[in-house]
């Protein structure tokens, strides 16, 4: 047993786990506020994978497996032995559906959990799926937002949100799922589900609702057409996937997002400020997405 008396880590662990240090499949011998309880695993070696069928649940299983993580698929339709067997023994249940599937999925799954097993997610939202899990489940829960799609493009960071589902207990589930993200080959970082969904208002949310509410403000007439610009024609090719293929997906995550709404009505007083002709204002606030990246780059 552990000397529980001693520090639970030294200040370089939460860089290992949250960072580049180990290598796949290397173990996380230490935690930085104690350790798992006993019976709990030491690495995620297993995990049942709801949703495995999906985009980001192929993506998921397929960097599991090429890490040495056993793989228990479950999809569609949710039978009780199909769950029974995908859950018995598993440190892991990985939840990949829509977000607004997660509480009857969680419901679904609860009679076959028990502690110490790990129930985590991967929504796009987090307020409301870790509030549902938390709800469904006694036992440790994990929320995570990988930062790309199911097809990531070969240099893309493959950044991973991860946070407490019960924010300052069972870290030491957050911390076995965030060494597993960095065992697959993903980079995670530490978040909450509040300012998670707070930049996922602005990230998601409101670059789909401003992108469809400034294309809906003129038709594709032919008088708008004929002075259509390349930067213009740019920016129609990559809103055409975002409107015409994931419109519903992102409608979705607009509506789950509790900060949606405070993100549009502070967008609005933004276009209140051009519509007072006070354009230098908002381009200087602009330029601070470049200015400040410039800045840190040159003083590290």
């Amino acid at each position: 047993m552990p000397d529980t008396n001693k520090p639970a880590t030294s200040p370089s662990t939460q860089e290992k786990v949250f960072g580049e240090g180990g290598g796949p499949g290397e173990e996380t011998p230490f935690f930085k506020k104690g350790f798992p309880p006993p019976g709990a695993p030491r690495a995620i070696s297993t995990i049942a994978l709801v949703g495995a069928r999906g985009g980001m649940g192929q993506l998921i299983a397929a960097k599991c497996r090429a890490a040495g993580v056993a793989v228990r698929e479950l999809d569609r339709p949710l039978t009780d032995d199909g769950i029974a067997a995908a859950l018995a023994g598993a440190d892991m249940v990985l939840v990949s559906v829509p977000v607004y599937a997660t509480a009857e999925v969680t419901a679904r799954l609860a009679p076959y959990l028990a502690a110490p097993q790990i129930l985590a997610d991967v929504g796009s939202v987090k307020t409301l799926p870790i509030a549902a899990m938390v709800e469904g489940y006694a036992g440790p829960v994990v929320g995570t937002h990988p930062l790309f799609g199911p097809a990531p493009a070969q240099d893309d960071g493959l950044r991973v949100a991860v946070m407490d589902g019960r924010p300052g207990q069972d870290v030491w589930a957050t911390e076995l799922v965030a060494d597993w993200c960095r065992r697959i080959g993903f980079a995670p970082f530490p978040s909450t589900a509040e300012e998670h969904d707070k930049a996922a208002a602005y990230v998601q949310g409101l670059n789909f609702v401003t992108t469809v509410a400034y294309l809906a403000s003129q038709t594709a007439g032919g008088e708008v057409r004929k002075y259509l610009t390349p930067s213009f024609e740019r920016r129609l090719v990559s809103a055409e996937k975002l409107i015409t293929k994931d419109a519903a997906l992102f409608t979705a995550l607009f509506e789950a997002n509790p900060h949606s709404h405070e993100a549009v009505r502070n967008y609005r007083n933004f276009l209140n400020i051009a519509a007072g002709g006070d354009i230098d204002l908002l381009v200087r606030r602009a330029e601070a997405w470049w200015t400040e990246k410039t800045e840190k780059k040159d003083n590290p």
